[in-house]
């Protein structure tokens, strides 16, 4: 083999290949440190993989049935503008569909019970543009919301809550409920609350437990009669959603142009305290699993001092016989990059098998215990979901990999200085 000798020696004196050195207690302290490393790597692409999966997730099921952009008027802008600006905003090559809708906050009765709920306002004959909402209903259809028909379509746990569900994915269609409107009726005996009755005919289920739990959808003309300080405007769909704040922007200056004053928000500042949670609890779990990696580096500090401190008289004889400082040091950087290197590419690996599998695992775990791990009313979903990013993979290793090369360079300084003499005064 044509390695040089300073390969060759860095390979004999890592203490977990064949041949290793015959102190027990280093050799203990080099397999800890490659087991750490390799749970820290794991851990963090494991993690990370179904945080991931986890926003990946709950985003699609949130976007199936809320709007990419929501355009709603300034102030002071004339009746019937809908209607040309939709046709304006249709004409950007970006935009998929655009539909209109008004949205409320409501309270819902029936039978003694009482929920809020937030009352969507939408044109069902548009509404397949801009949402999935159509496919998703598990009973009925959108075709019943007919303007002036009062009827509503309820999220499938919510209707569980109000006690319509007779069977499993059956409900009892037909029945009535009452939505209770924010603004109250101005009348000679008084301030009168404003309601009106409304008729079960459909049932969604978007897979998100929060939406199913408080969304009711009516028809946008019905919405306009009973709210009448509702958000008003629409929705519109784009072909990225990773693009929705640069189109909405964009419908605003065209809308400038156009002689309309409005407003856009996309779906990151629909939902502002979700997305924000997420990607503040990806960074610090990232933060604390890191420490694992760290920690494995000390303890990989710690097995190449006391290596250097057992082979002091091997070093000494190897700069008799002509070798440089900068060898030895070559030497036992090899060594810690060999753990080091071994260790994160044995993390990658474990990492990948585990995240790639994670459902099963869970799925397995839940039948062995005997309990739900992920209760949907907490958690939004019901299955541990992963997504598996090869840049952050390539990133983790890199990183630990870095860290096990920059835990050599001590060791390796202390035994570069190591003095020949000295060292063999006493052999």
């Amino acid at each position: 083999m044509n390695w040089s000798f300073e390969w060759l020696l860095g390979w004999r004196y890592t203490s977990v290949s064949r041949g290793a050195h015959k102190n027990r207690f280093i050799s203990f302290i080099s397999i800890l440190s490659m087991i750490g490393i390799i749970l820290g790597v794991a851990a963090l692409i494991i993690v990370l993989s179904v945080m991931n999966g986890f926003q990946k997730e709950v985003r699609e099921k949130m976007l199936s049935v809320i709007p990419h952009i929501q355009v709603y008027a300034a102030p002071n802008t004339p009746e019937g503008w809908e209607q040309p600006l939709s046709q304006l905003i249709a004409k950007n090559p970006q935009v998929q569909g655009v539909a209109p809708y008004m949205s409320s906050q409501s309270i819902i009765l029936h039978q003694g019970d009482m929920l809020g709920v937030k009352v969507e306002g939408i044109d069902p004959t548009q509404e397949n543009q801009v949402s999935d909402v159509g496919k998703k209903l598990i009973a009925g259809g959108l075709d019943g919301l007919e303007d002036g028909s009062f009827n509503i379509v309820l999220g499938v746990e919510l209707a569980r809550t109000l006690g319509l569900q007779t069977g499993p994915n059956q409900f009892d269609l037909g029945k009535e409920v009452t939505l209770l409107a924010p603004e109250a009726n101005v009348t000679v005996a008084g301030m009168m609350p404003r309601m009106r009755e409304f008729k079960v005919v459909g049932i969604v289920s978007s897979g998100h437990f929060e939406i199913d739990n408080s969304f009711a959808y009516i028809h946008v003309g019905d919405a306009t009669r009973l709210f009448r300080d509702g958000n008003r405007g629409l929705r519109v769909k784009v072909n990225d959603m990773e693009q929705a704040q640069k189109v909405g922007m964009q419908i605003e200056t065209a809308a400038e142009k156009g002689g309309f004053h409005v407003l856009s928000r996309d779906w990151t500042t629909i939902n502002p305290a979700w997305f924000s949670a997420v990607k503040t609890e990806k960074t610090m779990m990232t933060i604390i699993l890191l420490i694992i990696t760290i920690v494995a580096g000390f303890n990989l500090v710690s097995m190449l001092v006391m290596t250097v401190n057992e082979k002091q008289a091997d070093i000494a004889i190897l700069r008799t016989q002509g070798a440089s400082r900068r060898s030895i040091m070559k030497i036992f950087m090899i060594q810690g990059a060999l753990i080091g290197g071994l260790g994160t590419l044995m993390g990658v690996a474990l990492g990948i098998l585990v995240a790639a599998n994670i459902g099963s695992i869970v799925a397995g775990v839940e039948h062995l215990l005997g309990f739900e791990l992920l209760p949907k009313g907490v958690y939004f979903i019901n299955r541990m979901p992963s997504d598996i990013r090869w840049q952050e993979v390539v990133t983790i290793a890199l990183v630990s990999f870095g860290l096990s090369l920059l835990a050599t360079i001590y060791p390796s300084r202390k035994a570069a200085a190591v003095e020949p003499a000295r060292a063999l005064r006493y052999e």
